[in-house]
């Protein structure tokens, strides 16, 4: 689908087409409990911050640095919001506009006032098919890769322990086709569907402590195809380790058109074991339809335990994306809105709660209706004992093609980089490979260690995988480190 043009203030704020899905039932899950309250029971707060905080969330806003000599800009910003997003100023063409020339000027304008005000701070975003620098394009498939990793390590590296959670990905998936359909991208013509594992894992490696998110537009309604696809990927990458945190719910709607099962949606996320965070929050409408949809969003974010935050994309009409749709809490005059003040009421009856968020929450709903992907068996795992040990599973089939998983571990002593060798046993072929580097062609096939996962402690393991042609296999696979 095509983008919408740039927003009329220069933001460079690309989004693709928000069609709004409307859903079937309601899914209804009970009061939830979420962290620690940090003013009394039955108090009231005045800000949106201070009342989202009563139940150990936060509420933010994105920011544009471009907007920060307008006084009542800030002042609104730092009364009202207990984190910020920066609108672009952490995107690749903002933070590396040249391969290997990263700056970081106008993000760290954003990042230090929100250090100033005890803020959370969520990094918007690191791989996306938008926004990028024209050198992106011209890449081979391994500079691409290379690139890719190295652009994770330095910007996560420079705001390393600054930073709440991270986009790691954003807007991967297509709109509308088949479930899991990725949409067509330079990361996807030239790493394959891969590319999210493998970003993923980097980012992972760059800051241990940061979350790690996906984020897309279009996932809000929970039986949707889209909604599918990003959940079968969230639970495929808890199943096998891939490091993934939480779900960012983009959520640019209007009134009105609220999905009916934007809770249940929500809760079958947490369900895996993710963080669900609604990152761009804005509703376009006005008077009480305008505030009753934002109340349903945000009741349904306080019924879930682990929807830890709301972020609005933005503080004022004035300056939004869509700002003929008025779709913020604020008018072009920082006057509130009744969308605020529902919005308001609804954190301040959110129920507070003493425990930490379950890993998985009760089961309320089915999650969405997917086929079980074929599996076969995976060969036998050699003695680990030795320098490092590999074991390929098949993960899922279809006709001419398979997936598969290679677990690489360490035996009693840590690996300081890795190579993998099999041999096809009816000329299979590897048609994208993620986490590794291959080599040779032909029947027989070796694979060595990404530049961020060579390193494995004893008796640790570490993963990658490929899509391959052919009939389904799992030879016995041989591991040897230097």
């Amino acid at each position: 689908m095509g983008e919408n043009p740039l927003p009329a203030d220069g933001g460079r704020r690309l989004v693709g087409t928000r069609r709004l899905l409307v859903a079937g039932a309601l899914g209804v899950l009970g009061t939830a409990t979420v962290l620690a309250a940090s003013v009394p029971a039955g108090a009231a707060a005045g800000t949106l911050g201070a009342a989202a905080a009563q139940s150990g969330r936060y509420y933010g806003a994105a920011i544009a640095a471009g907007h920060m000599n307008d006084s009542t800009y800030v002042a609104t910003w730092d009364r009202e919001f207990n984190a910020v997003t920066p609108e672009n100023e952490m995107k690749w063409d903002a933070t590396e506009p040249s391969r290997g020339s990263f700056r970081f000027t106008s993000a760290d304008q954003i990042v230090s006032h929100a250090q100033s005000k005890g803020m959370k701070i969520r990094g918007h975003t690191l791989v996306w098919h938008n926004q990028l620098p024209s050198w992106v394009s011209g890449l081979s498939a391994s500079d691409l890769r290379s690139a890719m990793v190295n652009h994770i390590n330095n910007v996560m590296g420079h705001y390393k322990g600054k930073i709440y959670a991270w986009d790691v990905v954003n807007e991967a998936f297509a709109d509308g086709g088949a479930v899991g359909t990725l949409r067509s991208s330079v990361f996807t013509q030239k790493l394959g569907n891969g590319f999210i594992e493998e970003a993923f894992r980097a980012a992972r490696a760059a800051d241990p402590n940061a979350k790690l998110c996906y984020n897309d537009y279009n996932i809000d309604n929970a039986t949707a195809a889209k909604t599918q696809g990003v959940y079968n990927m969230v639970k495929d990458f808890k199943a096998r380790g891939v490091p993934i945190d939480c779900v960012g719910l983009q959520s640019h709607l209007s009134s009105g058109s609220v999905p009916s099962n934007y809770q249940q949606n929500i809760a079958q996320f947490a369900a895996l074991g993710v963080d669900v965070q609604i990152t761009e929050l804005d509703i376009g409408g006005s008077g009480s339809a305008q505030a009753d949809a934002y109340r349903r969003v945000t009741q349904a974010c306080t019924a879930v335990p682990r929807c830890t935050g709301i972020t609005v994309w933005g503080v004022t009409d004035k300056y939004s994306w869509r700002s003929g749709d008025t779709p913020l809490l604020f008018d072009g005059n920082y006057n509130k809105k009744q969308a605020y003040t529902a919005v308001l009421g609804a954190l301040n009856a959110a129920t507070p709660n003493t425990s930490p968020s379950p890993t998985t929450s009760p089961n309320t709903s089915p999650s969405p209706n997917t086929s079980p992907s074929p599996r076969t068996s995976p060969s036998p795992t050699p003695p680990v004992g030795g320098a490092c040990s590999a074991t390929i599973e098949t993960t899922n089939s279809w006709p001419g093609g398979f997936q598969s998983t290679v677990t690489v571990r360490a035996g009693s002593s840590a690996v300081n980089g890795w190579t993998v060798k099999w041999t096809w046993p009816s000329g299979q072929t590897i048609s994208s490979l993620w986490s590794g580097t291959q080599s040779g062609s032909g029947s027989s096939v070796t694979v060595s260690n990404a530049p961020y996962n060579g390193s494995i402690a004893a008796g640790s393991s570490t993963t990658f995988g490929f899509t391959a042609n052919g009939s389904a296999a799992t030879p016995s696979a041989t591991c040897t480190s230097p």
